[in-house]
């Protein structure tokens, strides 16, 4: 069973050899596992961080570089520092250098209106 790292990093090594619809293809599918991959952070932070205090998990997002924000509840305090964690993964970092790539080449998943 292929992971969820493993099948983005494929995408994205194919992506360069790819051209016009099925470079969208393969981002497309690279976009819907990122996704996934970041709800799954999402989710084990979540339960990681359940048990802090308030304050424990302010200074949680101190530490991890998450501006601090008086209107910030504590459900969006948890997904910005799951965001935080995934955005370091190789899966989320050759997707987006893949991204950048296609956007480069003219290709987005966001049609230009």
């Amino acid at each position: 069973m292929m992971t969820t790292t493993q099948r983005i990093l494929d995408l994205a090594a194919a992506a360069p050899a790819s051209h016009g619809e099925d470079l969208v293809l393969l981002l497309g599918e690279a976009n819907e596992l990122y996704q996934h991959g970041l709800r799954e952070r999402h989710r084990e932070v979540a339960v990681r961080l359940d048990a802090l205090t308030p304050a424990d998990l302010k200074h949680a997002a101190e530490t991890a570089g998450i501006p601090g924000d008086a209107s910030q509840g504590r459900d969006e305090v948890i997904l910005l520092l799951a965001l935080s964690e995934w955005e370091m993964t190789p899966a989320a970092i050759a997707y987006e250098e893949m991204a950048a790539a296609a956007a480069r080449r003219g290709i987005c998943l966001i049609p230009e209106e």
